[in-house]
């Protein structure tokens, strides 16, 4: 009945417990060994080394977040099944319950996994004061808790016990209190495993699969994290850097320099259906005051981001597949960038942190300083095109001008009202005016935008939409940034519109909402379904008709403002205001 332990340590080092070598004899065993009373458990080989069939190719194929073919689905009874055993008397007893459901050397991983993934809690209080605390399996197990040497070493046995072979690996890792681009130097700071299914080793972190600690480290919160089961070893090494470099099961293994400066990609990136992201290293230099991101993705995602806590100084544009990030930081020094993401499906609005950057900026860019209202992501997109904006004439984010004029055209695919307006910034443009800058032209299911600008600088065009069959709000869809470095330009607004001015009529000329005093003005406009067209200024001047468009002269001289009014049938006796013009003071 004797049972012997046997402790390694390394030379001339204080004792820690590395490996714990058991053997029993008689009635009072570990139930990992043969007997009569243990007839559900099969006893474990000597665990292999990796060798050249466990490992995958370095940089990531981009095929499986797994490291073997896993259909979840099948195992939703199965992890149902884990979550309700309540087991906590011996960690042999917990095993028996787990593998009452569980066939496959798949399926008993599974259930472990998912057992300690949903009952051990991180012990955060644990953690600051490692003497106190006990990682040995059963205590683990009793207290409910532990840091990620219990969670590994609770792993080991069960799975031992199990019949699986199972090894507990340390190392380094980039998890609470990393910093971007640290090194890392003295003891490992982590613990995993790896599992030996299907003749090859696999790798999962029980710890990193059962939560979350918060920023202060001080509460831990339960959430499942299913990235971290079986994890593909070319996504692993993102954030597990193993003390022995075979256990990364690479080829080619990275080295600690290589773990060290590549870019952390967290869970969220890769669940979200990332796949890359450039630059790969955490640490930015701005050219000429200007960085720049991207990420690809498998399908359409929405993206923001915060550089320094806040989205003014970037131009994001979206991509069929990922998205385009330019920065240009206002300050020199060092600014935290991050990239937050969620799928385009998903109606709450939850971004998920995916990236993050160091952003090191030697100048700054001051012609890059972007008006306040301008909103991420600039330009249009897939997601414009969903709301039946199509073919854009500018695919691109901004719009140059020269002469302060420009024109964007749309095809309309949704039976759409769009409403359009004109911002900048220390400018007197009222938000009233900021719309009359803008000419919307209607033509069958085409939409054209004239713009002219009132003076040089950086404008946000923004447009809105609604459903026409909606009697509400127009909801913000896109906008685009206009830039204008001529500073002579000073166009004036257009003339203003009324609610009898439908939306496909088409002013011709003229165009300025200003009419030269004392002036003979020709007009042209085309205009439908009308019986008469009259000028008023001074006095009235009506136009006349041909070929769809009403044309006429009228003289400024003694006005103020000239309004355009309309009989909309030959019975009635009143005209309607569609367009009122100012008249320049002489």
């Amino acid at each position: 009945g004797t049972q012997v332990t046997v402790e390694i340590h390394p030379k001339d080092s204080t004792p820690q417990l590395f490996k714990k070598l058991s053997f029993g004899k008689g009635a009072r065993r570990l139930p990992s060994l043969r007997g009569q009373d243990n007839k559900g458990f099969q006893r474990t080989e000597a665990p292999r080394p990796p060798g050249a069939k466990d490992l995958h190719a370095y940089p990531w194929d981009k095929s499986s977040l797994k490291s073997m073919p896993v259909d979840l689905q099948q195992f939703e009874k199965l992890d149902a099944y884990a979550l309700k055993v309540n087991v906590t008397n011996s960690v042999e007893e917990l095993v028996k319950a787990l593998l009452k459901q569980a066939r496959t050397d798949l399926e008993k991983v599974r259930v472990i996994w998912m057992w300690i993934c949903h009952h051990i809690e991180y012990d955060v209080v644990g953690y600051h004061n490692k003497s106190q605390l006990s990682c040995k399996p059963i205590d683990v197990l009793q207290a409910g808790k532990s840091i990620c040497e219990g969670y590994a070493g609770l792993f080991e046995q069960m799975c031992s016990i199990a019949g699986i072979q199972c090894m507990k690996l340390s190392g380094y890792s980039k998890g609470y209190g990393y910093k971007m681009g640290q090194t890392f130097t003295g003891d490992s700071d982590h613990a995993w495993n790896a599992v030996y299914l299907d003749g090859r080793w696999h790798l999962l972190d029980s710890t990193w699969g059962s939560g979350s600690v918060d920023d202060a480290f001080t509460k831990f919160t339960f959430r499942y994290n299913e990235f971290y089961f079986l994890t593909h070893p070319a996504l692993f090494i993102n954030n597990h850097f193993p003390d022995n470099s075979n256990w990364q099961l690479l080829k080619p293994t990275l080295t600690l320099k290589d773990f060290e400066s590549n870019m952390l990609h967290n869970s969220n990136f890769y669940m979200l259906g990332l796949l890359t992201a450039q630059p790969e290293t955490a640490v930015i230099q701005t050219v000429n005051g200007k960085a720049s991101v991207s990420v690809d993705c498998r399908s359409a995602t929405l993206f923001t981001f915060k550089l320094k806590g806040t989205d003014e100084h970037g131009l994001m544009t979206l991509k069929k597949h990922g998205m385009k990030l330019e920065i240009y930081p206002q300050k020199t020094g060092s600014h935290k960038l991050q990239i937050f993401a969620k799928p385009s499906k998903a109606s709450d609005e939850v971004y998920n942190c995916v990236l993050e950057y160091i952003v090191e900026c030697k100048s700054v860019d001051k012609t890059m300083r972007f008006p306040k209202d301008l909103h991420q992501p600039v330009g249009p997109s897939w997601f414009t095109e969903r709301q039946g904006f199509l073919r854009p004439s500018h695919p691109d984010p901004i719009i140059h001008t020269n002469d302060g004029r420009c024109s964007v055209t749309f095809t309309l695919g949704k039976d759409i009202s769009i409403l359009s307006s004109l911002h900048c910034d220390n400018s007197s443009l009222t938000e009233d005016m900021g719309r009359r800058h803008i000419m919307q032209i209607h033509r069958g299911n085409q939409i054209e935008l004239k713009i002219h600008l009132p003076h040089a600088g950086n404008f946000v065009l923004k447009i809105y939409a609604k459903k026409k069959s909606d009697p509400g709000n127009y909801d913000y869809i896109f906008n685009y940034l206009i830039t204008c470095l001529n500073t002579e330009v000073k166009w004036p607004a257009f003339p203003q519109s009324y609610s009898k001015w439908a939306e496909d009529y088409e002013i011709l000329e003229p165009l300025s909402g200003l009419l030269p005093a004392n002036r003979n003005v020709r007009f042209k406009l085309k205009m439908h379904g009308i019986a008469k067209v009259l000028v008023q200024a001074e006095n009235a001047y009506p136009l006349t008709q041909s070929r769809g468009y009403w044309e006429g002269t009228c003289n400024t001289s003694g006005c103020r403002e000239v309004f355009v009014m309309v009989h909309e049938n030959a019975n009635h006796s009143f005209y309607s205001h569609v367009l009122k013009y100012e008249v320049e003071t002489q």
